[in-house]
């Protein structure tokens, strides 16, 4: 997420009420998540383990809960609570707006587009071309939709990421102010639910072609020209590359690449990275062949052990 208007180190400790280390004017352009983050960005970091990333990571402001020594060329903000300060940020850059319209005044609806009745369209969404939206899909704030794309109905897109951290008191959400981008000629079907960035985008690609009842998770990228099959679930952080089929019911874990043309057969858990070009099978997914013969040596287990008792 970048701010709409560069602030000093100064000004953004003064948001969250935080020390900070280097200079008082030092450039803060916005904000990210570990995986996402550019120069200029901020980051948080709340666990030693994760430290020496975040310190060393394209970020240039560290949101940190311990006085550590500042790389050269960055600046850190000292917090006792860098999650707690992280949504303070989320929340004045991008607080939640309520619409009083089904369709906001601000929302940008390109020429030959089709509205079908009872959708929600919120603020600052951006719709192109040709679109036909069915009735009942929810478009939350600063969604971006190409041309030419179909969503049918029920399908949401736009809500928050599955992301909460652990506290003794319960469950501390992590607000999202992400966005979602969808590019030219995507089919989303119905009841499909595409959540937004925690502060990127989860997107999806020109050409791919979404199934009924698909939960797409926070950051996540589909390539170009996918296929993915109904009763799908992708978790968050997933990178999918171009070409990818993946059908109904495959499961996917957060935080992996499934490289460029590779094929998941149905009930399917992918629980690693899998390398483009290849058909997978299975939970955790493996190569179909192997899977296949593993099945067909399992399925004789019983004749082989009704052979080794009459010997």
């Amino acid at each position: 997420m970048k701010f709409p208007k560069p602030y000093t180190l100064k000004e953004i400790s003064e948001i969250i009420d935080s020390e900070y280390v280097g200079y008082a004017d030092f450039p803060v352009l916005g904000m990210n998540e570990i995986h996402v983050v550019e120069k200029g960005d901020v980051v948080f970091v709340d666990h030693p383990k994760y430290y020496d990333k975040a310190l060393q990571s394209k970020a240039t402001t560290i949101l940190i809960n311990k006085d550590v020594e500042c790389p050269e060329g960055k600046a850190l903000l000292i917090s006792d609570d860098p999650f707690r300060d992280f949504n303070k940020l989320t929340h004045f850059f991008q607080p939640f707006r309520h619409s009083n319209t089904s369709i906001a005044e601000t929302a940008e609806i390109g020429e030959g587009t089709i509205i079908q009745p009872n959708t929600f369209i919120g603020n600052n969404v951006k719709i192109g071309k040709n679109c036909v939206i069915h009735a009942n899909v929810s478009i939350y704030d600063n969604c971006i939709i190409g041309n030419n794309v179909t969503i049918h109905s029920g399908t949401v897109l736009g809500a928050d990421a599955f992301y909460f951290k652990n506290r003794p008191e319960g469950f501390d959400k992590l607000l999202s102010g992400g966005r979602v981008v969808i590019e030219d000629n995507v089919d989303i079907g119905a009841t499909c639910s595409i959540d937004r960035g925690v502060t990127a985008d989860t997107t999806i690609k020109e050409g791919s072609k979404l199934d009924n009842q698909i939960q797409v998770g926070h950051d996540t990228i589909i390539g170009k020209k996918c296929l993915i099959a109904s009763h799908t679930g992708i978790a968050g952080c997933v990178v999918i590359e171009d070409e990818v089929t993946l059908w109904g019911q495959v499961g996917v874990i957060s935080g992996i690449t499934i490289g460029k043309g590779a094929v998941v057969y149905a009930q399917s858990g992918i629980a690693n990275s899998l390398e483009g070009g290849k058909t997978y099978f299975g939970s955790p997914a493996v190569e179909a062949r192997a899977k296949m013969k593993e099945l067909a040596i399992i399925k004789n287990i019983p004749s082989l052990l009704k052979k080794a008792k009459h010997k």
